[in-house]
């Protein structure tokens, strides 16, 4: 189906990009000029701000809590952007809707980015957070079952990073991977994916675009052949957590997310792929508050509860 109308109208609202080399301070700035006032965001029992003292040093996060009872199951959550993009803040919307419609505490990274941080640094970070979960359990009020990794765009190659570097080292606790339209192969080649050249220009996030804005990560020590970085490029996905990965109709990085999915299916892993028709890329950071994208959340929610 077209584009969704509300979506090709703010996307023709935006004024051209400016000419020359991307700005990572001006861009990030501009991402915490258009906060949502803190009064206007959804409610919730608690949300607090702290520092996980880890393995990768101290990594800020902000917890939300989403009623009073626990113990809780636990989401952790990453943030997109590009590795050099977005924020505790930018992402806050998405951390509260999570928190709410699944009832899971929420625990929201705020890993480092490129280029100031070099890889691993990042991805560190997003690791370091979940072994600390763990290990802070009585602290967290985490209830020992379900410790879910989740990320949209940059945020879900780091989840499914995440999620294949715990099963290498042993370390089995994570129960679930939820990738949002993620960015999952670094080879911006244009033969390997179709939806790179169907959903080339005029959804917003544009093919051209995809090398420049990466690589900020890329240039930082990041090589898109290693399955860390590129995560699709693992050559064994056997014993990975079940996965819920959404992609978007028009989004350049479709057809990535889904060939994941379907290759963790044949390497017997529990792979859900749901596809959103009329979606570009971002639609969850920047259009969930329309209802057939709201559902994302529910969608989510009910993929966290069949365990």
């Amino acid at each position: 189906m077209a584009l969704h109308p509300e979506i090709a109208t703010f996307l023709a609202s935006l004024p051209a990009p400016p000419e020359g080399p991307l700005d990572p301070a001006a861009m990030r700035a501009g991402d915490e000029a258009h906060l949502t006032p803190l009064g206007e965001r959804l409610p919730l029992h608690t949300v607090r701000d702290m520092t996980a003292h880890t393995a990768s040093g101290e990594v800020p996060v902000r917890i939300y809590t989403p009623a009073e009872a626990g113990p809780y199951g636990v989401l952790v959550y990453f943030h997109g952007g590009a590795f050099f993009l977005g924020s505790l803040e930018t992402h806050d919307h998405i951390a509260r809707s999570l928190a709410r419609e699944t009832g899971l505490r929420v625990v929201s990274v705020g890993y480092r980015l490129a280029p100031e941080a070099a890889f691993p640094a990042g991805l560190d970070d997003c690791y370091a957070v979940v072994r600390w979960v763990a290990e802070e359990a009585n602290g967290l009020a985490w209830d020992g079952t379900t410790l879910a990794v989740a990320g949209d765009s940059s945020g879900g190659n780091f989840a499914a990073a995440v999620a294949a570097r715990a099963h290498d080292d042993g370390f089995h606790r994570i129960t679930h991977q939820v990738l949002y339209y993620p960015s999952l192969d670094l080879d911006f080649d244009t033969g390997r994916y179709a939806s790179l050249r169907e959903n080339a220009v005029g959804y917003g996030l544009e093919t051209a675009g995809l090398k420049p804005f990466n690589a900020f990560y890329t240039d930082s020590g990041a090589d898109p052949a290693d399955p860390l970085v590129s995560p699709v490029k693992r050559a064994d996905l056997t014993g990975l957590p079940p996965a819920l990965i959404v992609t978007a109709e028009h989004d350049p990085l479709r057809d990535e997310g889904e060939l994941y999915g379907h290759r963790l299916a044949e390497a017997g892993v529990e792979a859900t792929v749901s596809r959103y028709a009329g979606a570009g890329h971002g639609f969850v950071q920047h259009f969930s508050r329309i209802p057939e994208y709201h559902r994302v959340f529910e969608e989510t929610r009910d993929f966290l509860g069949r365990r």
